[in-house]
């Protein structure tokens, strides 16, 4: 056995055989050291996903993969949510994704470059850069792990063990499409392994996938505006609007969406094309074990923002410098709304060298590089302060995240006398990481003549000046007296939906940390298994960190076992988190001033009271019981999570020059002015990421499964995974969040979540059936108001497949994902608006039935 990243690879002789597939029998490298040991024998709850229960799964993406089988993981499609739309966000055990450590081959997986704008500021690893097939095996640990991996394992560990075969291959056809005839899906993907000679394999993954995207909204028609020509409600909006006409305005409804949905603003998953790669490999030189892996993933995809219309703000009348009227009307007659793109481009390395000395001393060194970037384009949209100037397309920018990472792990059995050799783990890690926001292409953040008022100085005191006489005389309906006519019309800064970044708000953030860590654990007696970990990390942004983990099992009988663990744990906040800005342009009085996020450690934010993040601090309790009887296991396990000074964005404050305003507006501008803030006269607003408040999670998971063998040779598996997962505020939230935050904060999202599974293989046939079941929820409305409720009733989404073994290495299957073509219930509050239909941040999959035929060729 050897020690790597933290956790061991058993060698071949102690992996399961390959007919073992019951839970109980799949041996687990997660969360051990040193040694491993079966799913039922583990302390604490581990779920493990076989390359077979992931290939049955009707999706190729690994976030859905994992959402599919695992029920305290939870994922929603997040349709105009800027960098949202192409790195999804998850949850796991009620935690967001950047609490959950990702490892591949139990080595850390670098962070993705996004980080969320809003609630927590979620920045995790994008897991959809994985290709299924590359996979031979998913380990996922349902419990806190900081004190064995470092920051990030507060609700658990994500494992992804690649393929190592020296021979062999696999290659996989899939195609499908949804009931409502889009979302055309096709996917290819191909495995295959060489050996380097008897010491050593190559091990090769590549995936190319293909999604059109879905629309499951209808067209725009609310109360202040109606693009449904065949509605009696019809209202395009402000008529007056240079380049209106009726005409040409319906006309243009159908352009007004870049991807031609049909509606001005569509909702559903986006256009996504992915190349995905993964390569393993291992080499023995005497005693040493050299090994690397790495990948390579480039994708695209694209999603729209809200509809703008004559009117809205965007869309208003100019003079131009000849004292003529214009509007972007006369670029796009339908309004418009703005399209997003995104690629990703993710890659990364990992080399290592693994072995025991002779003194018994097991050791593995390794090294890794992860890297990840977003690359944005903004097209079909404007920066208005331009004018007739703007072009239609935007490079807002890019943002990187980069990752290196030096690590040695040691291992040593002792006997002391106890049922099993004392084993002592221990180890030393350095890491450097950066985060850099690139600026984007001028167009996309300058502020041209139009974002103030009367560029050309048409006009001064009401009156026509030498300027304006002129245009007048040309022809203009320049009136200066009246207040209302274009000339003092100001527009917005930036391109229109997502500004770019500026030099200003430019840059790059890094920091390094190192850590050291010390295991031991052994079988007290034949009954009795413990676990104790120790780790302390310093970071060169904020102070260190130590914590702790125990962890024990009993086993009263031989079918029946208890176990527990109690720990500490924490989450360093992320170089991305501390140094992002997300800032846009409005002008509330006329003048262009900067609004959105800024670095709680920065100066803008620092002197409207802004301290520097600390790390978010856990503390987790796990007790269950593990039981089997012949075919049958069950386990149960209980758990809270208790975390403090989680990090959360405040509301926005208002920053005003106008001392006859409003007056805490007014306090913010001094405060930032009396800081020495350069161009505080040009922020209007400011949110930054805090320590805001405590939460405690509580909850359970049960997993049971029972396989059944016939007398005619056929077999058939069930299986039963059941969360039950609550939050709550364990702090005084104050005026952070507004009481519908803070309603939805507990309730939007389902408590209860099942999946329920039954396989049966009879010859060359095989049935699989799985219903996924979603328990009730709550939205509310009506921030500052009386809240308005609505509740969502339960749902159950059941898969269907049939497969047909037509060959030794040839395998048919077709299904359906949903086959009963349930939607979660249609949303009515004020919040969803604007042509959508449901939630689009239900956890509740809202894009219908999907129906799928799969090849696979093993060789």
């Amino acid at each position: 056995m050897v020690v790597t990243g933290g956790v061991a690879y058993a060698e071949p002789d102690d992996e399961p055989a390959a007919d073992e597939t019951s839970v109980q029998e799949k041996v687990i490298i997660t969360g051990m050291r040193g040694k491993s040991r079966s799913v039922m024998d583990s302390p604490v709850p581990v779920d493990v996903l076989s390359s077979d229960e992931i290939s049955d799964v009707p999706f190729t993406d690994a976030n859905d993969i994992i959402k599919t089988l695992v029920p305290s993981y939870s994922l929603a499609r997040q349709p105009i949510s800027d960098g949202g739309t192409f790195i999804r966000p998850a949850t796991l055990r009620g935690m967001p994704t950047d609490k959950t450590l990702v490892l591949v081959n139990s080595k850390r997986r670098h962070r993705a470059a996004l980080v969320q704008i809003g609630g927590s500021g979620t920045q995790g690893p994008d897991i959809a850069t994985i290709p299924a097939i590359a996979l031979k095996s998913v380990e996922v640990l349902r419990d806190g792990a900081a004190a064995q991996y470092g920051s990030d394992a507060i609700a658990g560990v994500i494992n992804f063990i690649l393929k190592d075969s020296p021979e062999g291959g696999a290659f996989s056809a899939d195609f499908g499409q949804y009931y409502e005839g889009d979302g055309f899906n096709t996917t290819l993907a191909g495995n295959f392994g060489l050996g380097l000679g008897d010491n050593g394999f190559v091990n090769v993954s590549a995936e190319y996938s293909k999604a059109d995207a879905t629309q499951r909204g209808e067209q725009y028609c609310e109360s202040w505006v109606c693009v449904d020509v065949n509605s009696p409600d019809f209202n395009p909006g402000n008529t007056s609007i240079d380049g209106y006409d009726l005409d040409s305005f319906i006309a243009g409804l159908d352009s007004a969406d870049y991807s031609g949905s049909g509606v001005v603003q569509p909702w559903g998953q986006p256009n996504a094309k992915a190349f995905r790669s993964f390569v393993n490999a291992g080499y023995t030189i005497g005693d040493v074990e050299l090994y690397g892996f790495g990948n390579y993933s480039n994708s695209e995809a694209d999603g729209g923002f809200f509809y703008r219309y004559p009117g809205n703000g965007t869309i208003e009348n100019i003079r131009l410098e000849d004292g003529s009227l214009w509007s972007s009307l006369n670029l796009f007659p339908g309004g418009f709304t703005p399209r997003f793109f995104g690629n990703v481009i993710d890659y990364s390395g990992v080399v290592g060298a693994r072995g025991e000395w002779d003194n018994g001393i097991s050791y593995d060194f390794s090294g890794r590089l992860g890297h990840n970037e977003i690359k944005y384009t903004l097209k079909n949209t404007v920066n208005p302060s331009l004018g007739d100037m703007s072009p239609t397309s935007f490079h807002p920018g890019d943002l990187i995240n980069e990752e290196i990472q030096l690590q040695a792990d040691f291992s040593k059995e002792f006997e002391t006398g106890l049922a099993s050799p004392l084993l002592f783990a221990f180890g030393a890690s350095y890491m450097d990481e950066s985060y850099e926001l690139v600026g984007g292409n001028f167009e996309s953040y300058t502020d041209g003549p139009y974002a103030l008022p009367d560029p050309y100085g048409f006009c001064a005191a009401g009156a026509p000046t030498a300027a304006g006489a002129a245009v007048i005389a040309n022809g203009s309906t320049l009136d200066c007296a009246d207040d209302d006519d274009p000339v003092y019309q100001a527009l917005g800064v930036g391109s229109n939906g997502f500004p770019g970044y500026s030099p200003e708000f430019s840059g790059e953030y890094t920091r390094d940390s190192y850590a050291i860590y010390g295991d031991l654990s052994a079988d007290v007696t034949d009954a009795l298994f413990l676990q104790g970990a120790l780790r302390f990390e310093d970071y060169s942004d904020f102070d260190s960190e130590l914590v702790w983990k125990v962890a024990g099992r009993y086993e009263f009988a031989p079918n029946f076992a208890v176990r527990g663990s109690v720990g500490t744990g924490f989450r360093a906040p992320t170089p991305g988190q501390q140094g992002t800005t997300n800032v846009s342009t409005r002008l509330p009085n006329g003048f262009p001033v900067a609004t959105g996020l800024f670095p709680a450690g920065g100066p803008v934010a620092g002197a409207l009271g802004a301290e520097p993040l600390k790390p978010e601090k856990s503390t987790n309790y796990t007790l269950g019981f593990t039981s089997s009887y012949d075919a049958f296991s069950l386990t149960v396990d209980f758990y809270q999570i208790d975390l403090e000074d989680r990090v959360y964005a405040i509301s926005t404050l208002d920053v005003s020059t106008d001392a006859s305003g409003d007056a805490d507006a007014y306090q913010n501008y001094l405060n930032l002015l009396n800081a020495g803030v350069v161009g505080a006269e040009s922020i209007g607003g400011v949110f930054y990421f805090t320590n805001a408040f405590d939460t405690s999670t509580k909850g359970v998971d049960v997993v049971g499964t029972y396989s059944k063998d016939w007398a005619n040779g056929s077999s058939t598996k069930f299986t039963a995974s059941v969360n039950y997962n609550e939050t709550e505020f364990d702090s005084d939230v104050g005026s952070l969040l507004n009481d519908e935050d803070q309603y939805d904060f507990i309730n939007y999202d389902p408590k209860v979540r099942g999946v329920f599974s039954v396989s049966h293989q009879t010859g060359p046939f095989g049935i699989l059936a799985r219903a996924n079941y979603y328990g009730e929820s709550t939205n509310s409305d009506g921030s500052n108001a009386p809240l308005r409720y609505q509740d969502y009733g339960a749902k159950v989404q059941v898969d269907l497949e049939g497969s047909f073994q037509a060959s030794e290495a040839v395998k048919i299957s077709i299904g359906a994902r949903n086959a009963f073509d349930q939607y979660p219930d249609k949303a009515e509050l004020g919040d969803s608006c604007c042509g959508r239909i449901y939630r689009s941040g239900d956890v509740i999959d809202w894009q219908g039935g999907y129906y799928y035929v799969k090849l696979m060729a093993n060789f």
